[in-house]
C-alpha cells in the first residue's frame, strides 16, 4: 500500500508495516562438480548471487534489472524457495523463512507466489485450463472458483476458456492462466520472472496493466524480474540494477531509470532501442562502457564492472564499493555501489 499524501505535500516514504518480504544478505553459489576430485583440489563454485538485499512492500512493484546471466531470475528461485540459498536470509513479515519442502513449504507458497518466464512450459499441455486452476484452488484450500480467477485477469467469459488445453491459448491467454493459477493461493508477494519476454511486443502491455491492475485491487507487493529497462521505468515505483550477481544500484524508478548513477546502468539505458537517438548511438554505448560480462566462477576482484568501466579507478580494482547515496526524494534515497560517489574519492581526483 502507498503512503497516503495531502494535497500539495511531499509524498512520504513507505510504512515499515508494508514490508511483506525481506531478503538480507541473500548470497547463492552453485558448486561445480567434477568427476575426479582429489583432497588437494578446491571446490570450485558459480558466484552466482552476492550479498543482495531488497524489500517488497504492499502496493509496491520493486524491479530488477539486467543482463542476462546476471543473477536476477535466481533470487526470485530464492525467493520462492525453490533453490536453498549459500548465505543470508529471507524474511516474511519479519519472520525467517525456511521452507524448503513439506508443509512448511506449502504454507509458504499461499503467501508467496512466482510466475514463470514461459507459459507454455509451465503449464501441463495435457491438461485443461479448469484442471490447472482447480487443482490449485484445492490444493490452497481456496473458496474462489475457476472461473472467478479467469475474470480476475480478464479472461472473459470464462466458460470459453475453461475447457482449453494450453496449446489453443495465444501466449498472452497462457501467460493470463498462469498469473490466475498463481491468484489461487490468495498470495501476499508475487514474483514475476520475466513474464513478458515469450510474449509479441502488442500485447506485452496488457499483461503489464494487468499485473498493475492486481498491485492496487489485491494489494499485491511485485518483484519484476526483466532485462528491459525501458518496462521497468513504466512498470515499478522501485528499480533495483544487477550486475554480475550484485545489486549495484537502486531507488525509485524514475530517479533511476532518467538519471541513471552507475555506469553500467547507464550501458543498460544507452544499449535499449529508442527511436529519438539512431545518429551517434552506437559512439554513445562504447562512452559508457563496452566488453563482455566477467566469469561468475572467478569474478574480479574490488568492483565487478571495472574491467568494463570508462571510469575504473586503481581503487576500483581492489575495494568493493558499498552503497553510496547519490540523492534522496520522496521516493527514498537513489544509491549506486560505486566509488565515483565517494567523497573522498571525488576530492582526491581533484
Amino acid at each position: 500500500m502507498t503512503a497516503s499524501t495531502a494535497p500539495g505535500s511531499a509524498p512520504t516514504a513507505p510504512s515499515a508495516t508494508d514490508v511483506v518480504l525481506e531478503a538480507v544478505g541473500l548470497t547463492k553459489h552453485f558448486p561445480i562438480r567434477r568427476r575426479l576430485r582429489t583432497l588437494f583440489t578446491k571446490q570450485r563454485a558459480v558466484h552466482a548471487v552476492e550479498q543482495v538485499d531488497l524489500v517488497l512492500r504492499k502496493g509496491r512493484v520493486t524491479a530488477m534489472v539486467g543482463e542476462s546471466g546476471s543473477g536476477k531470475s535466481t533470487v526470485a528461485r530464492l525467493l520462492a524457495q525453490l533453490v536453498k540459498q549459500t548465505d543470508g536470509k529471507i524474511l516474511l513479515h519479519g519472520d525467517v523463512v525456511h521452507a524448503t519442502g513439506g508443509r512448511r513449504f506449502r504454507a509458504y507458497c499461499r503467501r508467496v507466489q512466482m510466475v514463470f518466464q514461459d507459459p507454455f512450459a509451465s503449464l501441463n499441455p495435457i491438461h485443461t485450463v479448469r484442471y490447472h486452476l482447480t487443482r490449485a484452488l484445492k490444493i490452497h484450500h481456496s473458496e474462489a472458483t475457476a472461473e472467478e480467477l479467469l475474470t480476475r485477469v480478464s479472461l472473459t467469459p470464462p466458460e470459453r476458456f475453461l475447457s482449453k488445453f494450453p496449446h489453443e491459448l495465444s501466449g498472452g491467454q497462457r501467460q493470463r492462466v498462469a498469473i490466475a493459477r498463481a491468484l489461487a493461493a490468495g498470495p501476499e508477494a508475487l514474483l514475476a520472472d520475466e513474464p513478458v519476454s515469450m510474449l509479441d511486443v502488442s500485447i506485452r502491455l496488457g499483461v503489464l496493466n494487468l499485473l498493475r491492475d492486481l498491485r492496487d485491487r489485491l494489494n499485491l507487493a511485485i518483484l519484476y524480474i526483466t532485462h528491459d529497462i525501458a518496462s521497468a521505468r513504466y512498470f515499478a515505483d522501485e528499480v533495483l540494477v544487477m550486475y554480475a550477481g550484485q545489486v549495484v544500484e537502486g531507488g525509485g524508478g524514475e530517479a533511476v531509470t532518467q538519471h541513471a548513477a552507475h555506469p553500467y546502468t547507464r550501458l543498460l539505458i544507452a544499449s535499449a532501442p529508442d527511436p529519438d537517438r539512431i545518429a551517434g548511438a552506437e559512439s554513445e554505448v562504447e562512452e559508457v562502457g563496452g566488453g563482455e560480462p566477467p566469469s561468475l566462477i572467478d569474478p574480479p576482484s574490488g568492483c565487478r564492472f571495472h574491467p568494463r568501466c570508462p571510469h575504473a579507478m586503481a581503487r576500483c580494482e581492489t575495494d568493493a564499493p558499498p552503497r553510496l547515496t547519490v540523492e534522496s526524494n520522496g521516493d527514498g534515497p537513489h544509491w549506486a555501489a560505486c566509488w565515483l560517489y565517494d567523497a573522498n574519492t571525488v576530492e582526491a581526483a581533484r
